[in-house]
């Protein structure tokens, strides 16, 4: 554990990363849960500043938590989780381990970064110390994984690091400035397009977009991202 926080900390430096996993895997939350996952060693963190949208939007999530929602799915979230914790207005009061931890559609996702899965892979710290925006899997993204690949990543704990960090941001990035191309904490770049309900990160899609946590904005999407093979 104490060697992976270093190579995490060295490579995000003050910043720090996560999320996800592959196999199935019982959380907390009563769940059963996959993971997929893996850093890269050389792996370089760049702190982006927040845009300025970003500062508007946090602004009117303090008030309306869905405010600047965005995507197709956000209407089936708030049916699945109307109230409590885990439900959007629940999720703004939490930094955002903690706030994916409630939620009931993130459950390997949770388990991914908290060590559950690999206990060599723990980014709950670094990602409730700092600012960012995360590309969260729901559980059925992990489910479509193979299980061999996924018990595969789950045991490596360099492969399952690059992966999470690959879905990690760094600052916070409102739906508004979300298209573009961005670089991820794990180093590499992914490339996000639309506006609206059609949003799309790599060729995954975003199912409910914009949700805000303490310390960073959350985008929920339908597949698990995979970093690009490193040449």
């Amino acid at each position: 554990m104490k060697r992976m926080n270093r190579k995490f900390a060295a490579t995000v430096g003050t910043l720090a990363v996560a999320m996800i996993g592959l196999t199935a895997c019982s959380t907390g939350n009563d769940s059963t849960s996959s993971v997929s996952a893996a850093p890269s060693s050389s792996a370089t963190a760049t702190s982006a500043p927040a845009s300025p949208s970003s500062s508007a939007m946090a602004s009117e999530s303090a008030s309306d938590p869905a405010a600047n929602l965005v995507g197709s799915g956000c209407a089936d979230y708030a049916k699945a989780v109307p109230s409590g914790k885990g439900s959007v207005a629940g999720m703004a009061m939490d930094p955002v381990a903690v706030a994916a931890s409630n939620n009931p559609l993130l459950t390997t996702l949770t388990a991914a970064v908290s060590g559950k899965l690999n206990p060599k892979v723990d980014l709950v710290d670094t990602l409730n110390g700092g600012e960012f925006t995360v590309f969260a899997p729901v559980d059925e993204a992990f489910g479509a994984i193979p299980a061999d690949d996924l018990k595969g990543v789950v045991a490596n704990a360099d492969t399952l690091s690059s992966i999470l960090t690959y879905h990690v941001i760094s600052g916070q990035i409102a739906p508004s400035d979300i298209d573009g191309t961005h670089q991820t904490v794990e180093g590499q770049d992914l490339k996000v397009t639309g506006s609206g309900d059609d949003i799309m990160v790599n060729d995954a899609k975003v199912i409910c977009g914009g949700v805000q946590t303490a310390n960073a904005t959350v985008y929920l999407v339908d597949k698990v991202l995979m970093p690009p093979a490193k040449k």
